[in-house]
Parts: C-alpha cells; sequence; structure tokens
C-alpha cells in the first residue's frame, strides 16, 4: 500500500470476531486516509454476499480488497477475485484461519494489517473440485465428517478440533474410493482422502507438510483405518509438520485427481462441509490469484510456533479433549 494511492475495498464478515465492527475499520480507515487511498468498507450480510461485494468492487477497478474473516469469508472473496488486477490482503478472524496461516500472515489485526501496508504480493494457486473454487484443501471421509461437526461448535481452535476427532472416531466406517491420480489408479479403503494445495487444513494442522501453494501441483494424502492406539501419535504429527511419516499415510503429488466413491455425501473444501456428488474432479487452477504476504518470516517465529503446538497436547487443558 506504499508508494501508490490504491482503490481500495474492505469486506468484513461483522460476526467473525470481536472488534469487527469498531476497532478494524477504524484501523482500515485510519491508514487508508494516511495514504490517500480511496477506501470501501462493506460488511457481509448473508452467505455468498463476500462474493458479490468482491465481483462488484473488482469491475469498479479496485486494487486492493481487504478480507477480514475466517476461512468462509476469505474464500468467498478470494474466488471472485480469481484471475483480476487486483490483490488479496487478508486480516484473519476466524477458527480455522487456514489459508492466512499458510501465508504466514500474523494472527494479530493490527500486525496483520502492518503486512497489507508493506504491499509484497505474491501469486498462488488455486484448485476446483466438481467447479467449487479452494485454496487450501479438499477431503471426503473422516475429515469431511469432522468439518460438519467443528462447523457446529460454539468454540473452536486446535483442541475443540482434537475432541471432534476422537469423538467422531468412535462411530465412523472407512470407504472404499478408486482414485484417478494424473495416470495412475488406485483402489483403496481409506479414512479419508485429502487434496492439498496448501499445507494446512487451518489451526496449524498440517495435513500435506509439503504441500507448496505456488507448484501447480496439489498433494493427495491418504489414511488407512487406524487403531484407537494410532490417535495419539497421528494427533501430534497432525500438529507438527510430521504425518507424513506415519505408516497409515500415503502422499502423492498430482495436477489432476479423481474421486470416486459408491455414493454422493460429504466433502469439505477450506473446511467447510457442502454435499458433493459420488464423482469429485478436482484439478490445480496455477497462478490464480494475487495475495499479500509477509516478505520474510522470521526463524525465531516458525521455532516458537512450532512449539507451541507441541505443548498444546501436554498443558494442563489436555483432559478437556475427553469431556
Amino acid at each position: 500500500m506504499k508508494n501508490k494511492k490504491y482503490k481500495v475495498q474492505a469486506i468484513i464478515n461483522p460476526v467473525s470476531g470481536v472488534g469487527s465492527k469498531r476497532k478494524i475499520p477504524k484501523m482500515i480507515e485510519d491508514i487508508c486516509k494516511e495514504k490517500e487511498h480511496l477506501l470501501t468498507i462493506s460488511f457481509t450480510e448473508y452467505i455468498g454476499h463476500a462474493s458479490e461485494l468482491t465481483r462488484q468492487a473488482v469491475e469498479e477497478g479496485a486494487d486492493l480488497i481487504i478480507a477480514v474473516g475466517g476461512d468462509g469469508t476469505v474464500n468467498e472473496i478470494a474466488q471472485a477475485m480469481i484471475h483480476s488486477e487486483a490483490t488479496l490482503g487478508i486480516i484473519p478472524k476466524g477458527s480455522g484461519n487456514g489459508l492466512a496461516r499458510e501465508l504466514h500472515i500474523p494472527m494479530d489485526s493490527k500486525r496483520a494489517l502492518e503486512v497489507i501496508v508493506k504491499g509484497h504480493a505474491i501469486t498462488i494457486d488455486c484448485c476446483k473440485a466438481n467447479d467449487r473454487v479452494f485454496f487450501t484443501t479438499c477431503g471426503v471421509g473422516f475429515d469431511a465428517v469432522v468439518s460438519l461437526k467443528f462447523s457446529g461448535e460454539k468454540k473452536r481452535g486446535s483442541l475443540t478440533y482434537v475432541k471432534n476427532t476422537i469423538g467422531e472416531y468412535l462411530s465412523y466406517k472407512p470407504e472404499a474410493y478408486e482414485l484417478l491420480i494424473d495416470n495412475r489408479t488406485i483402489k483403496e479403503k481409506a479414512f479419508l482422502v485429502a487434496c492439498s494445495n496448501a499445507s494446512q487444513y487451518g489451526n496449524n494442522a498440517y495435513i500435506a507438510p509439503h504441500a507448496n501453494i505456488q507448484d501447480g501441483k496439489m498433494d493427495v494424502t491418504i489414511l488407512s483405518p487406524f487403531t484407537p492406539l494410532d490417535i495419539p501419535s497421528l494427533a501430534v504429527q497432525l500438529f507438527t509438520k510430521q504425518i507424513d511419516r506415519n505408516s497409515k499415510i500415503k502422499t502423492l503429488t498430482a495436477s489432476q485427481v479423481t474421486i470416486i466413491r459408491q455414493k454422493e455425501g460429504l466433502m469439505h473444501l477450506d473446511g467447510e462441509p457442502v454435499m458433493a456428488e459420488n464423482r469429485i474432479d478436482i484439478s490445480v487452477i496455477p497462478k490464480a490469484l494475487k495475495v499479500i504476504t509477509p516478505k520474510q518470516v522470521s526463524f525465531t517465529r516458525e521455532v516458537r510456533d512450532f512449539f507451541e503446538q507441541v505443548t498444546r497436547f501436554f498443558d494442563k487443558r489436555l483432559p478437556y479433549i475427553f469431556r
């Protein structure tokens, strides 16, 4: 946002966190006034409204669109910006914040806005699953069921996610899948199949630790049926970027994936559960979106975040998972 006067559109989900209606708009207004940018602020009112507002902003020549909200809001805004000239800035205010975390955007609103002001932009890929756009992950099976349960929780976060994962495990039965991965056919009975443009679901849960959001490929993760004894190691590895080392996990890289199952059912896109057909065709859209990220991520911060995730499993709140 420096060295140029921008036409800025801020799109805010007013139910996505304390301060979304007052503090954050004021912060954006102050910085845009200081930089003499032309600013419009809009609040979403219903599902799909963020996409409508974004399309209008793009048509009117917005240079920068600031998304204030969680993964659902960011997805709606970003998909309406694909291959446009506008650049996305993110102020994360959700529970998972998958894309923001993947791009190392601070969870603190003031620091996230400081990143936007510095204006370092990169171009990232996105993916389509039966014409539905996602930016981080999509999946079928167990993780889609967990996403449905998680979406209805009042309290969200890593511990809630793990609690729901353990709870749903007790009643979930693996499904049979036929996977067409580029030119390869795989038949598997699996707990889940995840296709990842980014490395994590959100909440720093890394389902595909080596996925690269800029490489024109997606990582396909297949989790084989597992026993209760496998849960502790899977849970810790999920939050410490080590899950690909687990013997129950298979990981492949592809640009085209087709998932065929016996009947239609749940699928999740960037953590949002939706119903989908029994055949799901997934592809990568390379270089789809310009988004502002930190120019540098400090090694100290990366190490600190890593150990914070490890200690989540061993602090005094751990028994909450089993309530």
